[in-house]
């Protein structure tokens, strides 16, 4: 069993930046592969980033690319999601996915946190 809790959301003006968190408890985080999602209000589950279980493989969403930045610390079991430059259409609840494959759909992950509400103001 894997559990999953989300921190650093806030709110932030458009260009400014925030550090998510996704810390893991669990003897085998370190054999997962990680992936962030998001919801935005009235619309569909987002995926946003992955990362294999090494650090070694990144995929990144187009509407992110260049601005959010995926890491991992195994010995910290915590994932990490820089995002600068953020923009209005950033806004929604961050939740990040623990699995075995390291996929763009929600639904190939085993576990999933609660999320965390980022709200960026134009």
């Amino acid at each position: 069993q894997v559990q999953l809790v989300e921190s650093g959301g806030g709110l932030v003006q458009a260009g400014g930046s925030l550090r998510l968190s996704c810390a893991a408890s669990g003897r085998t985080f370190g054999s997962y592969n990680m992936g962030w999602f998001r919801r935005a209000p009235g619309k569909e589950r987002e995926f946003v980033v992955a990362i294999s279980w090494s650090g070694g493989s990144k995929y990144y969403a187009d509407s992110v690319k260049g601005r959010f930045t995926i890491s991992r610390d195994n010995a910290k079991k915590t994932v990490y999601l820089q995002m600068n430059s953020l923009k209005p259409e950033d806004t929604a609840v961050y939740f990040c996915a623990a699995g075995t494959e390291i996929a763009t759909a929600i639904d190939q992950y085993e576990y999933r946190g609660q999320g965390t509400q980022v709200t960026v103001s134009s």
